[in-house]
């Protein structure tokens, strides 16, 4: 299994922060609109970032984000903590107009089922992802915001993408195994899943997958199986394991350069 590993050097570490999206100019997060999408009473709040000079008559390329466990709530704000900048950045906007949004889970709900095992102390020592027939109430209601989105002509239904980090990415691997003819392309961050599953979409998504060396969270162990799997399955699979990293790699991940022209050249069919 080859893998990509980054070592994060000093000098790296710092090109790597003075480059981040949003280091060194101004970011108004107020251009990500508050939204709701309400469905049998059930509420999802969310924030959608159109492309400079969006065009009605237009469809997009449009990217879904999946945030951590920290950011679930109902202020509609804290799921913007992580990768919402990425997204603002003006080269990036001119470059690859999109439609850009980054759903919120309530603390109540998950992205994705899973159940734990616990040591005497209460720490987590595993954790199972049983793949039940619906979704989680949340995860369900974003498919169904994204089903809208391309009903009413906004989303272009062969470039639809998917990210997201620690629970969030693990919603990705549920998402994408749920649905696999449905997104172009996904990029879980230190995430974990139902390995079974790559079969569903293997061929059909194209993934990069992130993990730190040293995640005392969610192991690295997730993010290789899935990757050594998805290569026997002759997908379109990459990863970036970085060695000093720990849980949060999404840092390092979300400041890859070419994370986003790697996404955008994905394309269903």
């Amino acid at each position: 299994m080859k893998i990509k590993i980054i070592l994060l050097t000093a000098g790296l570490v710092a090109s790597i922060i003075t480059g981040l999206p949003g280091m060194g100019q101004a970011q108004d997060l107020s251009l990500y609109e508050r939204r709701q999408y309400i469905h049998d009473n059930k509420v999802l709040p969310y924030r959608i970032l159109y492309p400079s000079g969006y065009d009605a008559a237009r469809h997009y390329p449009t990217v879904v984000f999946l945030h951590g466990s920290y950011e679930r709530g109902n202020d509609n704000e804290m799921q913007l903590n992580n990768g919402a900048s990425l997204f603002l950045r003006d080269s990036m906007r001119r470059k690859f107009p999109a439609v850009v949004i980054f759903p919120q889970c309530p603390g109540d709900d998950l992205w994705a089922w899973f159940d734990t095992q616990q040591d005497s102390t209460g720490q987590v020592v595993r954790l199972f992802f049983p793949f039940r027939k619906s979704p989680t109430v949340i995860t369900g209601l974003v498919k169904g915001l994204l089903d809208s989105l391309i009903q009413a002509g906004i989303a272009d239904p062969q470039r639809i993408y998917l990210g997201g980090l620690s629970q969030g990415g693990m919603g990705v691997y549920d998402l994408i195994g749920r649905y696999p003819d449905y997104f172009a392309a996904a990029f879980p961050i230190c995430g974990a899943g139902n390995t079974s599953l790559t079969k569903k979409y293997a061929g059909r998504t194209s993934l990069w997958i992130f993990h730190g060396a040293k995640d005392k969270v969610i192991s690295p162990s997730f993010s290789r199986d899935f990757y050594r799997k998805l290569l026997k399955l002759r997908a379109d699979v990459q990863y970036t394991e970085y060695p000093l990293a720990g849980h949060n790699c999404w840092d390092p991940a979300l400041a890859e350069k070419e994370l986003l022209p790697w996404m955008f050249s994905k394309k269903k069919g």
